[in-house]
């Protein structure tokens, strides 16, 4: 099938990037026109509901939809129908498809798409999207490669339309609090910071919520009947169906996701990556359990190298998985455990801030005596009117979402995904050239990347 072409620009009433930046837009770190002054079909005012689709909506993409369902849902796509089922049965005036790009293709009034699929395929769909006008809301991580990430964030930005990436927590209070305490000075200028999730357990407990660490089965199980595969499996090598991979196991899989980091390590290093207004890492390094060809290893942890941020040091970043968890600092109470699920520590010059839960949810320094002398500043970054309802005020308005793909989602996935390259090789250190996009290793370069399967392209 041929990919819908690129929709033609608004001749009048438009604003270029430089008029934009010019007025100040860019410190909001967010660059987006309003789709009433780009003009065109569908356009939506702010006074209207825009048009939603939703594409994959069996799992999460679910949950994103009934999040924006006081817009007008208008499609549905899923590749598996039966999975999809319960939304389908949600949303019974929405039309319904298999394949998005025969959707985007038909549905011309649609404003806006919510993106929920496996991960190997969020690039494809949200690159079509973008090209075509429509605003994009797209699950974690941004996608599955390294170039992918940084090819989505030009796009959107070129296109102007308002993008968020789903990592919820952007939106928590105790997110902002990490941001203005540690602005404020709480634990002085922060050089280390750990980081980590229990992911690929669930819960902290096994078993596995998706398997990590294993072969590629060999029985070949006939597709069920409601399923496509092949559109499935998008750009990603061939392979025959296995319950193994679809429809939530695929996260362990090399060729489909990214393991805890991927899926926790987004949420989890966002906090640190917005309070200390983190950009591309230097080097990363990694270690783990055993690696093979198939599927992320059990457990890892990976280590980055920040450089200092105009008066902010250099930072060493440590991630960690799989039931790994670091050390106790030092500062915590006798009778206080760290999370085994989910957390973050910061290590200031003058203290520590340890941070319980996902996504930067409950901050606290440390020990609780301090916690408890602290004046806490001002709140002075604006407060979430809910993680969805920000893009979708976005899409109306122009206003900021915390996780635009150009400012923050595409570089924090870019940085997260180098780190799961790393594990793949199994160590070593990578120096990161961010700039012209490679390592300092021809093996690991191979890995930001993949040659698409014959009839998928960005």
């Amino acid at each position: 099938m041929t990919t819908p072409g690129k929709r033609k620009p608004a001749k009048t009433n438009s604003l270029s990037r430089r008029d934009l930046l010019e007025g100040g837009l860019a410190v909001a770190a967010f660059t987006v026109v309003p789709r009433r002054v780009l003009g065109g079909q569908g356009n939506t005012p702010p006074s209207e509901k825009l048009h939603i689709a939703g594409i994959g909506i069996g799992g999460q993409g679910a949950s994103d939809l009934n999040d924006v369902s006081g817009e007008n849902i208008v499609a549905l796509c899923d590749v598996d129908w039966s999975y999809a089922a319960h939304t389908f049965k949600q949303y019974p005036k929405a039309k319904q498809y298999k394949d998005f790009r025969v959707m985007l293709e038909k549905e011309k009034g649609i404003d806006a798409v919510v993106v929920g699929t496996p991960d190997h395929n969020h690039a494809v769909v949200s690159m079509t999207a973008i090209k075509l006008g429509k605003h994009v809301y797209c699950e974690k991580p941004l996608t599955r490669t390294v170039y992918e990430a940084r090819a989505l964030a030009k796009a959107a930005r070129e296109a102007k339309v308002a993008t968020q990436m789903g990592n919820q927590g952007m939106a928590f209070e105790g997110n902002r609090l990490i941001n203005e305490w540690i602005w404020d000075g709480a634990i002085g200028p922060v050089r280390e910071v750990h980081v980590w999730s229990d992911r690929p357990t669930h819960s902290g407990k096994p078993p596995l919520y998706w398997a990590q660490g294993i072969e590629r089965p060999k029985d070949t199980p006939k597709v069920p009947d409601t399923m496509d595969w092949d559109l499935w499996l998008g750009p990603a090598p061939h392979r025959p169906y296995h319950p193994a991979y679809a429809p939530f196991a695929w996260r362990g899989w090399w060729d489909f996701g990214s393991g805890g980091l991927g899926d926790m390590g987004i949420h989890n290093l966002a906090p640190a990556w917005s309070a200390l207004k983190l950009q591309a890492p230097t080097s990363v390094h990694a270690s783990s359990t055993l690696v093979n060809d198939e599927t992320l290893p059990l457990a890892s942890t990976v280590h980055y190298e920040f450089p200092a941020r105009g008066d902010l040091p250099p930072v060493r970043l440590h991630w960690y998985d799989g039931g790994i968890i670091p050390a106790r600092p030092p500062e915590l109470e006798d009778d206080r455990e760290l999370s085994r699920e989910d957390g973050l520590i910061f290590v200031g010059d003058k203290g520590t801030m340890y941070v319980e839960g996902w996504g930067g949810n409950s901050p606290r320094l440390i020990p609780e005596s301090k916690m408890r002398d602290y004046k806490r500043p001002p709140k002075t970054l604006p407060r979430s009117i809910g993680h969805h309802a920000e893009w979708i005020k976005a899409c109306k308005e122009g206003t900021p979402t915390r996780s635009n793909f150009p400012d923050f989602a595409g570089p924090l996935t870019e940085a997260v995904l180098l780190g799961t390259v790393c594990v793949r090789l199994g160590g070593g250190r990578l120096l990161w050239d961010s700039k012209n996009l490679k390592t300092s290793s021809s093996e690991a370069n191979q890995l930001l990347h993949y040659e698409y399967r014959k009839g998928w392209s960005l």
